[in-house]
């Protein structure tokens, strides 16, 4: 009778949260669509405009839920115990913030040890591989679907005193956003497109719902996917590689990324005034994102100063070596949260060349949905 009540809260709970993030992000899909605002800036959204917001968020919260349900069905399956996918609502247009994607993403948890390298993958693999598949085919409808051209001018009216060529006169001042591009996005572009005069301008993209749904769905299968730690990605490397090698490895792109993503971030460029406060501030954050390696606290105050140290020399020399800062948080959270280890598992047989061969086409699904810089400001 108890666990009875216990699954009735935790389905109240996930149809709750569902319904919630199901909101938020058609309010955002809506802000994004339109560039106007549910709250506090003019002109606001009607409510069809609202409404339109499905657009966006049932393709994007489809996808995320087939990426979450890979990986529960397959833990059911295993008869490891999980929960349903919790869905986190963001939305902070009330606090005047409008612009968000609607959501911090979805997420299960795992009650219980994994048992095995083999259980460890494909629990890993299923929600990537699912989520993917699913935004391929968001993606297809929207580059066969593109509106006219002409579109853009229903959300800019200011751009049709500039004609067909606007791209040429607005994109000039600072502080724009856009999207940056990945291999599968560039395929669709060049390939699917029916005509590539329809495709928009990365600085438009995300008013185009399928499109923006289906690049955010990118971001987030690579975000998972990265080889390092307990992330899917982490998962597939352990089960391809075994403990010893998935040690090596995450570390080893794990302090590649901290080093990229900070590319610029001090340079000698600076004032020295700047550099004064600058420099340790940086330098104590690169400490704190090592925290989860398993070296003496020297050692780790020895990389922070070796990474910060050839950021530096790098930029000296190309003055223009630009990393993306974005990542920076990633880095952190997993240096020092959710660690870039594999947790060890008693069943440590390798996988079956099957297995392997899944493996490494989801390690190129990795690469082809990875954008280096996915969201860039001018």
């Amino acid at each position: 009778m108890e666990e009875n009540k216990v699954k009735f809260r935790r389905n109240v709970l996930f149809f709750a949260f569902l319904s919630l993030t199901l909101v938020t992000t058609t309010i955002a899909g809506a802000e994004w669509m339109t560039g106007k605002a549910l709250m506090y800036y003019s002109p606001t959204l009607t409510f069809t405009e609202v409404l339109n917001g499905l657009n966006y968020s049932i393709p994007f919260l489809g996808i995320l839920t087939f990426h979450e349900f890979g990986h529960y069905l397959t833990a059911r399956y295993y008869q490891v115990k999980v929960t349903l996918p919790t869905y986190v609502p963001f939305w902070l247009g009330f606090l005047g913030f409008p612009l968000s994607i609607g959501t911090f993403g979805a997420f299960i948890r795992i009650l219980e040890p994994v048992r095995s390298r083999k259980e460890y993958f494909d629990i890993g693999v299923a929600g990537p591989l699912a989520g993917f598949i699913v935004s391929l085919f968001v993606l297809y409808y929207g580059f066969t679907h593109l509106p006219d051209p002409k579109h853009i001018f229903s959300i800019h009216p200011e751009y049709v005193q500039y004609g067909p060529n606007y791209a040429d006169s607005v994109y000039k001042e600072e502080g724009l956003f856009k999207l940056g591009d990945n291999l599968v996005f560039l395929f669709f572009k060049k390939y699917v497109a029916p005509d590539p005069a329809l495709v928009p301008n990365p600085y438009e993209i995300y008013h185009y719902p399928f499109l923006f749904a289906g690049f955010l769905a990118l971001f987030f299968t690579a975000l998972n996917l990265l080889p390092m730690g307990q992330l899917d990605g982490g998962h597939v490397l352990y089960g391809l590689f075994g403990a010893r090698n998935h040690e090596r490895i995450s570390v080893s792109l794990f302090l590649v990324l901290l080093f990229f993503a900070g590319i610029g971030i001090v340079s000698p460029y600076q004032p020295v005034k700047e550099l004064i406060f600058s420099v340790p501030l940086y330098a104590g954050f690169l400490y704190i994102s090592l925290y989860s390696l398993k070296v003496e606290t020297i050692s780790r105050i020895m990389i922070a100063v070796g990474i910060l140290a050839s950021q530096f020399i790098l930029v000296t020399i190309i003055p223009g070596a630009r990393g993306y800062e974005g990542w920076l948080l990633i880095a952190l959270l997993i240096g020092r949260f959710l660690g870039v280890y594999h947790p060890p598992v008693h069943d440590d047989r390798p996988l079956s060349p099957d297995r392997k061969i899944i493996g490494w086409i989801t390690l190129i699904i990795f690469i082809i949905s990875f954008s280096p810089r996915p969201f860039v400001y001018n």
